[in-house]
């Protein structure tokens, strides 16, 4: 038996509704702060990521899907091209090709697959989900404002809200500008060169090619050392501080708790100033559920123009699991199942449930090879709240008998009122 390739998984009914119902939360939460839906490849040039990701994470240097497109002819030199790993990048590409600076401000959300070669574990799989938004646009349109970083972090405390997310935990810092990381990098360097040869083999790389890169070390031998180490937040500039200082303002301003975490760097080589996670406790260990940040100079990096920007990405799967909500409690049962009774039924039944239909109610539909009780059974198992019974009699008096399944009334509804009958019982 063939089946999904390791670290995927299939979703199936009914959990497909609980998506679902996360997926409308999030689109109406979008809608309502001005966000707008952008779709891109789900495979982009090798380059892309490299340029914007940082050739230097494990992301681009171990976790990739990439291979080589060639041509027909053998003599067709191939583009390398990698499944995309994350979204920012992408939605910045296409930013630059498709000159959307022209619109001013650029407000966009994506909701699809990404895919990263990582080793599978609860809530993370090679191809995964992600939600995510980006603001990005020029300055004079006011993408640097710290009031963006603001509207971000609010947006995602109501759309967690929407549905469902409880004591949930916004951590948050700042990674300052590039001069500030500079300095910091080499404050890193000098207090790794003592210690760095008892932490782990990833540390050890990462002090040489991207010191900054070892504050996502999870090896819990090294999390001692790491502690003693500085701090991004003793070489914020004072632009930086600012900025930070009033996105944490408006954040009081409007009620939005938040916990200040001076180790939080985040993943990506592009961050700049506000950097942020959400957390959960339902998910142990690996308790984010989402995390973004401020790339002010990712425009730049990937050849277009100045254009500041601040995103995030949830991870879809985490997030689910991370419900209390139940996905049998957001299945929309059947109103009615139509059960023909007797040869030449289909159709008069196929004609009602038309009728029913057009008017919102869901409806399902049997075929008159089943006989009456096992119609019954099959309402039963798909849970629907009532059975209309299409035989010979019911279609010459143009009136349907209607059962309850639960409690077993029955009663007789003339053709014409049908929908309106089911409507006033939902």
């Amino acid at each position: 038996m063939i089946k999904s390739p390791r670290g995927t998984r299939d979703l199936l009914p009914p959990d497909t509704a609980l998506w679902n119902f996360v997926e409308a939360a999030v689109r109406e939460v979008f809608q309502a702060y001005n966000f707008h839906e952008i779709r891109t490849p789900i495979f982009e040039s090798t380059e892309l990521f490299a340029r914007g990701v940082g050739e230097d994470t494990d992301i681009v240097s171990k976790e990739m899907f990439t291979w080589e497109d060639r041509g027909r002819a053998e003599s067709d030199k191939g583009q390398s091209l990698t499944l995309r790993p994350e979204n920012t990048a992408g939605v910045v590409r296409a930013y630059i090709e498709h000159k959307l600076w022209d619109r001013g401000l650029s407000k966009l959300f994506y909701i699809g697959p990404q895919f990263r070669r990582e080793r599978p574990q609860k809530g993370r799989y090679r191809q995964f989900y992600q939600i995510g938004a980006e603001v990005i646009g020029p300055a004079a349109a006011g993408s640097q404002s710290p009031a963006r970083d603001a509207e971000i972090l609010e947006l995602l405390a109501t759309l967690l809200d929407r549905v469902g997310i409880v004591n949930w935990k916004l951590e948050l810092n700042s990674v300052g500008c590039p001069a500030d990381r500079a300095q910091f990098n080499e404050a890193l360097r000098q207090a790794l060169a003592p210690v760095v040869a008892t932490m782990c083999a990833d540390c050890q790389r990462r002090a040489v090619t991207n010191p900054l890169r070892v504050f996502d070390c999870k090896v819990p031998e090294d999390q001692p050392i790491i502690e003693t180490f500085p701090t991004i937040s003793q070489f914020l500039d004072e632009a930086c501080r600012t900025h930070y200082e009033e996105v944490k303002n408006i954040l009081n301003a409007v009620q939005i708790p938040y916990v200040e975490n001076n180790r939080l760097v985040r993943g990506l080589d592009y961050y700049t100033r506000t950097a942020f996670e959400f957390t959960h406790g339902a998910l142990g260990a690996q308790n984010a559920i989402l995390g973004g940040g401020r790339y002010d100079g990712l425009s730049e990096a990937l050849g277009g123009p100045a254009a500041p920007g601040i995103g995030f990405a949830i991870g879809e799967d985490r997030l689910v699991l991370s419900l209390t909500t139940s996905a049998e409690s957001v299945v929309r049962k059947p109103d009615v199942y139509i059960a023909p009774l007797g040869a030449g039924m289909n159709r008069e039944a196929a004609r009602l449930a038309r009728e029913l239909r057009r008017h919102d109610l869901v409806v399902d539909l049997g075929d008159d090879s089943f006989r009456l009780k096992k119609s019954f059974e099959a309402a039963d198992k798909m849970a629907g709240r009532y059975i209309l019974i299409v035989g010979e009699n019911e279609v010459k008096a143009d009136a349907f008998a209607i059962k309850h399944l639960a409690s077993g009334e029955q009663v007789t509804v003339p053709r014409a009122e049908l929908a309106q009958w089911f409507l006033r019982k939902k």
